[in-house]
């Protein structure tokens, strides 16, 4: 996890940020719920890990959101998810449905990408801009015809 990471999320109003390379994100989360665990985890880090740590930390009848891009084939403990947890599984990853609500929301200043967007591109810096991308130097890079200048 990268800290700096951790201090954008702050800023756009998290309560509570976790290192989960440094800190035991299970216990933290169930000491925060009394025990209980959180209601809703969303694993978007497509880290194997991730998915381990959700259904540790997640409640009974909590709902599990699957966002993440996996390198590899991963493998859940199914009698957690289904026997002892009786958890909702949910698949999520950017659906046609999801461009249009983004769009309005930046384009009426509701929402933001400043911060988010740390790199631009030309299209014919493709080969820059992914390297960038698969850096830990970036949060998001944008690529797009004729850019000229930094997004950040």
């Amino acid at each position: 996890m990268v800290p700096e990471r951790l201090e954008l999320a702050r800023g756009y109003g998290a309560d509570v940020t976790i290192n989960a390379a440094t800190e035991d994100a299970v216990a933290i989360v169930r000491d925060m719920t009394g025990g209980y665990g959180c209601d809703v985890y969303i694993e978007n880090t497509g880290h194997p890990s991730g998915v381990t740590q959700g259904l540790q930390m997640i409640r009974k009848l909590g709902r599990f959101v699957e966002f993440s891009v996996f390198g590899s084939e991963t493998t859940a403990d199914w009698s957690i998810i289904g026997d002892r947890k009786e958890l909702d599984i949910r698949g999520a990853h950017l659906g046609p449905y999801c461009y249009p609500i983004a769009i309005d929301l930046l384009t009426r200043g509701l929402a933001t990408s400043n911060g988010i967007v740390t790199h631009g591109y030309a299209l014919e810096e493709w080969e820059t801009a992914l390297a960038v991308a698969n850096s830990l130097d970036s949060v998001k890079v944008l690529m797009r015809p004729g850019f000229r200048g930094n997004a950040a």
